[in-house]
């Protein structure tokens, strides 16, 4: 008999914990160092994979992700060896996906045609802006046109290859920002992550914004047609929304990220990386030890934690009705052990904010721009 995390597949996420620089917006788990031993932490990341295999052995792994911190820093004989681990560790998928995470200063030719001599098929280009001003105040080390200088060299040495573009930025016009998503689109990508510049505390970003220096953010309308100018721009362009902040041509969805918003299970390996694997029939969140000097020395480098029924089924929805296709009912329910509430769901439906049919629910194009608070009536007792 399947188990439940069969329905998403299985993936491996590898941490890359450091970066040129620091920018101001970013929460993620990633450091500035002068020096790294990549002999060190090619040994680290090896071990780790192997130990995690014992665990999960004979799984077919169909996805690889290098995320960071700047993964594109690495290099490609630490990369090589990652996937050459991983290819002794697990059956891979005749499609498998390795995506590894670039910032357009660390794009060279030479080393991404050494990635792609390693294994990896798909690069994720962090572009954020294609306007210099916002760049710079992004904190970003490259202008727009070394941005996209870069990623010309990456689609002449990669099949496919994905950028994530920032909007909502300072004092951004709406006209702005159509004007820059059409000059992106017009670069015949198959893949783009479009995220709304979010005010983490923190990051240095948020530090301003609780001093009051962070001015000219949009006010709630202007994010609101922002989002929906994006969905309009996007689908016109051939690009539609398959989830709440990615778009992508039909075939051309980032797999390793539908294995999360499927709640399939994965490995996550690396300073700070959360993983989700099923063990002995019990869903284990693991989370590994931020500080890479701690991980790399490798005592206690893993915590695990059992989730319960409604952990589980709280993650499912908040992960599946992220995606256009929307979740499993039966699904939902042999996970939960109980129904959906009914009475919450027929209010979501008479406001035209979910669709129910052929035992899936999914959020309506006017729900997504109120996915937060679907997800809230329907976690909420």
């Amino acid at each position: 008999m399947a188990e439940d995390w069969e329905a998403g597949g299985f993936g491996l996420y590898i941490h890359w914990p450091f970066c040129a620089a620091k920018c101001p917006y970013c929460d993620f788990n990633s450091h500035v160092t002068r020096t790294v031993h990549h002999e060190a932490w090619r040994t680290a990341f090896v071990s780790e994979i192997q130990r995690v295999g014992a665990l999960t052995s004979g799984r077919v792994l169909r996805s690889i992700f290098f995320g960071g911190g700047t993964p594109s820093l690495m290099e490609p004989s630490t990369v090589e060896a990652v996937l050459n681990t991983a290819a002794r560790t697990w059956p891979m998928a005749n499609d498998v996906e390795v995506t590894l995470e670039a910032n357009p200063t660390s794009v060279e030719a030479d080393k991404f045609a050494a990635f792609r001599s390693a294994g990896v098929n798909r690069v994720s280009m962090g572009i954020q802006a294609l306007d210099d001003s916002d760049l710079r105040a992004l904190g970003r080390l490259h202008t727009a046109a070394e941005g996209l200088a870069a990623f010309d060299i990456a689609r002449s040495v990669f099949d496919r290859v994905s950028f994530d573009l920032m909007y909502g930025r300072q004092n951004q016009s709406l006209a702005q920002w159509e004007a820059e998503l059409k000059q992106a689109l017009s670069l015949d990508l198959d893949h783009v992550s479009l995220y709304q510049l979010t005010v983490e505390p923190g990051t240095a970003f948020g530090d301003r914004y609780k001093r009051g220096k962070l001015g000219g953010l949009p006010d709630d309308d202007l994010s609101a047609d922002m989002y929906a100018l994006t969905q309009d721009v996007c689908t016109s362009h051939n690009m539609p929304r398959y989830e709440v902040s990615n778009h992508a041509k039909d075939g051309a969805e980032s797999r390793h990220n539908l294995i999360y918003w499927r709640y399939g299970d994965y490995a996550g390996i690396g300073p700070g990386a959360h993983g989700r694997l099923t063990l002995n029939g019990s869903r284990i969140a693991t989370e590994q030890q931020r500080m890479p000097a701690a991980w790399l020395i490798g005592d206690n480098r893993e915590t695990r934690e059992a989730l319960s029924e409604s952990d589980q089924s709280v993650e499912y929805i908040m992960m599946g009705l992220r995606l256009v296709e929307g979740i499993d009912i039966r699904r939902f329910e042999k996970i939960a052990g109980h129904v959906l509430p009914h009475e919450k769901l027929q209010e979501l439906k008479d406001m035209s904010l979910v669709h129910v049919a052929d035992q899936r629910l999914s959020v309506s194009n006017q729900g997504f721009s109120l996915l937060n608070g679907v997800l809230r009536s329907l976690l909420t007792d």
